[in-house]
């Protein structure tokens, strides 16, 4: 389903792709880019992708007949795609820090931001989100930031771009066509594999909120909404957007996993 457009080099993969969404493109369009000089992450961070160490990918989406009160469980879903794709691709076993980081060992292998774009007044297309995926490939201890890590670390060898871009392709196109056939409802396979794969659930977390507040508690689960439901002790509280930070290891030693710092 994807019309993939490469370029060696671009300031953000994701303005890219949102502006062609605003003209009016189709679904399917992808942007792959070797190197992205200000690309876009949560809460309106910006990074220099190092070129030919990294690999930023923006996906276009139009999920008609999607209620837009289903559409946050997207982010969700493409971070279940990201793991699977890494396990397909290089074997890495990889798990999600609410909502979407991608870890390897407890170090940040990918990020993803999904960015919902409604056009221009009168513009036929309708809605779509744009999906920006942005994976350290072959970076070294020095070339990374303090807890991140890349693929080439993670599993030892150097995994061809190609290869992953491929992968990620496949496995988001599978996971989103089956997201549509359900109209959005994550109750079944989607939610289930979300949770199998988050290391967030059952760790004692800090959720740093983006107005400045915080949430200390049990991480327990996950809502309807997609949001990370928190107990702190006294009440349960439920987190639509901000940092969590990992303070200890999960209490199910069915899911254990090493404690992560905030990345």
């Amino acid at each position: 389903m994807w019309t993939i457009r490469r370029v060696a080099s671009t300031g953000s993969t994701n303005a890219d792709v949102t502006a062609a969404a605003r003209a009016g493109a189709a679904e399917g369009l992808v942007l792959v880019a070797d190197h992205q000089q200000t690309g876009r992450g949560r809460l309106d961070r910006t990074w220099d992708t190092p070129a030919g160490q990294a690999v930023a990918m923006s996906f276009l989406l139009r999920p008609t007949g999607v209620p837009l009160e289903r559409w946050p469980w997207l982010p969700l879903l493409v971070g279940v795609a990201a793991v699977e794709a890494l396990e397909g691709a290089a074997g890495a076993r990889a798990v999600l820090k609410w909502p979407n980081d991608v870890l390897v060992s407890g170090r940040k292998l990918a990020g993803i931001l999904v960015e919902r774009v409604d056009g221009d007044d009168g513009a036929e297309a309708g809605p779509a989100a744009v999906v920006g995926v942005g994976i350290n490939l072959t970076q070294d201890h020095d070339a990374l930031e303090p807890g991140a890590t890349s693929l080439q670390l993670a599993v030892g060898r150097a995994v061809p771009r190609d290869v992953v871009v491929a992968e990620f392709g496949e496995r988001l196109s599978r996971r989103y066509d089956a997201w549509r056939q359900a109209q959005g409802d994550p109750s079944g396979f989607l939610a289930a594999a979300y949770k199998r794969s988050c290391d967030t659930l059952g760790r004692h977390v800090r959720a740093e909120l983006p107005n400045g507040g915080e949430v200390v508690g049990q991480a327990v689960s996950i809502d309807d909404a997609g949001r990370l439901v928190i107990d702190t002790g006294q009440t349960t509280t439920a987190v639509g957007a901000g940092d969590i930070v990992h303070l200890r290891p999960r209490r199910d030693a069915r899911h254990q996993g090493p404690p992560v710092s905030g990345c």
